[in-house]
C-alpha cells in the first residue's frame, strides 16, 4: 500500500489504536485520539504514560485505524517525536495541543485559558508519529 492511498482513510479518522514497544519488546497498545495531517499524526498524552516513557526510550510505534464495520484498516508505521511537556499556560507546547484538540474536536474548545491550565495540570505533550510506511485493507 502506497501512503498517498492511506492519507484519507487516515485523515477521516481520529480514532485508533498506537503500537509502542515495551522494555522487553512486547508490544503495548493504547485506545487514542490523533490528527493526521502531512504525514504526521499528532497524539495528545500525559507525561507518565507507558507509551511516552517507551517512545522516549524507542520511538518506533504504529498507529492501527480501523473502519467502523471493522473489515477496512490501516497501520501506520513510524518514528515519534515528542514535543516539550506544557509548563506554562499557552506556551508553544499547549498552543499545539490546543491545536490537535480542536482539528479532532466537532468545535474549538470555548475556554482556551481552563484548556491551557488543565493541560499544565495534566503534564500533557504531543506525539509526533511521521508515518514511513503503511499497510492494510482498503478497497480499490
Amino acid at each position: 500500500m502506497d501512503l498517498s492511498n492511506a492519507e484519507p482513510f487516515l485523515s477521516e479518522h481520529t480514532h485508533g489504536v498506537l503500537m509502542t514497544l515495551k522494555r522487553e519488546g512486547r508490544p503495548q497498545a493504547s485506545n487514542i485520539s490523533y490528527h493526521y495531517a502531512d504525514g504526521v499524526a499528532r497524539i495528545s498524552v500525559t507525561d507518565r504514560r507507558a507509551k511516552t516513557r517507551n517512545l522516549r526510550r524507542d520511538p518506533r510505534g504504529s498507529l492501527y485505524v480501523t473502519s467502523k464495520d471493522f473489515w477496512r484498516f490501516v497501520v501506520a508505521e513510524g518514528t515519534a517525536e515528542l514535543s516539550d511537556i506544557t509548563t506554562s499556560p499557552g506556551d508553544s507546547a499547549g498552543q499545539e495541543l490546543l491545536e490537535v484538540y480542536n482539528a479532532i474536536s466537532a468545535e474549538p474548545h470555548p475556554d482556551p485559558d481552563e484548556f491551557f491550565r488543565a493541560m499544565v495540570a495534566d503534564e500533557r505533550l504531543v506525539i509526533r508519529l511521521s508515518v514511513e510506511r503503511v499497510y492494510g485493507q482498503l478497497p480499490g
